[in-house]
Parts: structure tokens; C-alpha cells; sequence
């Protein structure tokens, strides 16, 4: 039996058939128990990994490393999400990071997979913390995670501080303001409440929004709209011959439409050549309207 066998047929290995939500205090103690690897036996595993891709090697590099995933995760507690969640999240970061290390780069997985662990709490933070997305933007993301750190109250940032984390961050003041209104506030439901209080029923958003459709200007400039278009729409018709008239009203306004070929039939000539009298009818359609 391998070394690597051996390490990974200990009963911590049973740790990859748990998962966080299932029993957090029962995962975190076992990722916990899990031995620490020397820098000599990670390297050792990472260079069997990077040129000969051992999935073994890679299992023990990630067994070991579930400690680090859980420790950042509870940095991240006062965004209101589930510690469990956060963990699975982290740890899908963390097997990212065990593929794409390269041994030879001189660091230690640990300073290598904190990018990719974060990243992909972050994109979970993100998705997660609110009905409406809050940030979008690579300098929106920078700036959600670095202004609830960099706040030095509960209130509202005074002038001097907007600035100077608008400059420490390389941002806009205004991108500021407008990102701690989004921290600041909360999802409101979109139509009323389903309980009886009727005062607050009326405070929905649907109650406040403005339909355009009911603008008594737009009503009437749409009416006339449609009526002066009718007008030359019939004008454009009396215009046609007979047979380019009755094809274009058959073949446009009727409600059975025929076909090219039921009208060639009608009127004995080919179906390519209906189409050529839709086709220059409706040229000298558009024309006359357009005159």
C-alpha cells in the first residue's frame, strides 16, 4: 500500500462523503483532525499531480486544505448567509485551485488557493444576499465587499470618508453613495403583502409605478397614429391594379390567407410569379405611404 493510500484509507478520509449542511459542528471537526502537510509532502503531491495527474494526490491536497476553506467562511458570517453553504462554496474553490497549481512557482497552496476559495464565496455572496443583484461590475464587486470593512459606523459615510474610500479603492464618490444606498436598504416585495393589513397592502411598488398606456396624450397621438395610417394605407391600395390589390389584401389582411400556389391556381399562373406581384406590390405600397 502507497503512502498516499495508506494516508487516505485513515478514517478523516470519510470526510468526502460529508457534507457541511448535513452536520456542520460534526464536518468542521472532522476537516479539523485532518493533518496538516509538511511543505515537503505538499510539494511532493503537487508535483505528482502537475505532471502525471494523480487524482490521489489531488484528494490529499484538498482533504488537507478543508480546515483553510472553513476558517475564511466564517470571515464572511455578517452577510447573513449559511456557513454550510459558504463551505460548499469555498471548497469548489479550492479543488480549482489544487488543479492549477504549479509546484515549481515557489509558494505554498495555501497563498495560491485564498484567491479562488474567496472568488467563489464571493460570486455565491453576490448572487445570494439580495433578490436584486447589487453588483455587477468588477469595480462594483471591489467595492460591495470593501465598504461594509471600511464603514467606521453603523451611519451613514460623511463627505471626507466618502472620498477617501472612493480614492483608496479607485473608484467614483458617486459609485460610493450609490453602493451604500444598496447596502442600506432592503427587498421589498413587489405586490402587496398576503396578510389583511390593508394600510400596508397600499404601500406595495405596484401601487406607485407609472403606466404609460393610460397617458391621455399618448392615447390620442396613438389614435391618430393608427387612423392616419389607415387612411393611407387605403389611399396606397386604390392605387394598385385589381390583381396586385386582391393579393396583397388576401395574402396580408384576409384572416384564411391562401397560398402562393392556391392563387397561381386561381389566377393560372406560377407561384413564383404571385410572389413577384406580392413583392411590387408591396414596394409600391411602401412608397405611397412613405410619399
Amino acid at each position: 500500500m502507497t503512502e498516499t493510500t495508506r494516508a487516505l484509507a485513515l478514517p478523516n478520509s470519510a470526510v468526502l462523503n460529508m457534507a457541511p449542511g448535513a452536520n456542520l459542528p460534526a464536518y468542521v471537526q472532522a476537516v479539523s483532525s485532518i493533518a496538516v502537510l509538511s511543505a515537503e509532502r505538499e510539494r511532493k503531491l503537487a508535483e505528482r499531480l502537475f505532471y502525471e495527474e494523480c487524482v490521489d494526490s489531488a484528494r490529499e491536497l484538498v482533504l488537507a486544505h478543508l480546515r483553510f476553506v472553513v476558517h475564511i467562511a466564517r470571515s464572511y458570517s455578517g452577510y447573513g448567509l449559511a456557513e454550510a453553504d459558504l463551505i460548499q462554496e469555498g471548497n469548489v474553490g479550492l479543488m480549482k485551485a489544487v488543479k492549477r497549481f504549479d509546484p515549481n512557482k515557489g509558494v505554498r497552496l495555501v497563498s495560491f488557493a485564498v484567491h479562488w476559495i474567496k472568488a467563489e464565496m464571493h460570486e455565491y455572496i453576490i448572487r445570494n444576499w439580495r433578490i436584486v443583484k447589487v453588483a455587477t461590475t468588477k469595480a462594483q464587486r471591489k467595492l460591495f465587499f470593501n465598504l461594509r470593512s471600511q464603514k467606521k459606523a453603523l451611519g451613514w459615510l460623511s463627505a471626507e470618508e466618502t472620498r477617501a474610500i472612493a480614492a483608496d479603492l479607485g473608484v467614483d464618490e458617486a459609485e460610493v453613495t450609490r453602493m451604500e444606498g444598496r447596502l442600506a436598504s432592503r427587498d421589498v416585495a413587489f405586490d402587496a403583502p398576503t396578510d389583511n393589513d390593508e394600510e400596508d397592502a397600499w404601500q406595495a411598488p405596484q401601487y406607485f409605478l407609472t403606466d404609460g398606456q393610460t397617458d391621455p396624450g399618448q392615447l390620442v397621438e396613438a389614435d391618430d397614429f393608427a387612423e392616419d395610417s389607415s387612411a393611407r394605407l387605403q389611399v396606397a391600395l386604390e392605387e394598385l391594379d385589381a390583381r396586385s390589390r386582391d393579393i396583397l389584401e388576401r395574402r396580408w389582411l384576409a384572416e384564411d390567407k391562401p397560398t402562393l400556389h392556391e392563387l397561381a391556381a386561381e389566377y393560372e399562373v406560377s407561384a413564383e410569379r404571385i410572389r413577384q406581384l406580392e413583392a411590387n406590390a408591396m414596394k409600391k405600397l411602401r412608397a405611397t405611404m412613405a410619399a
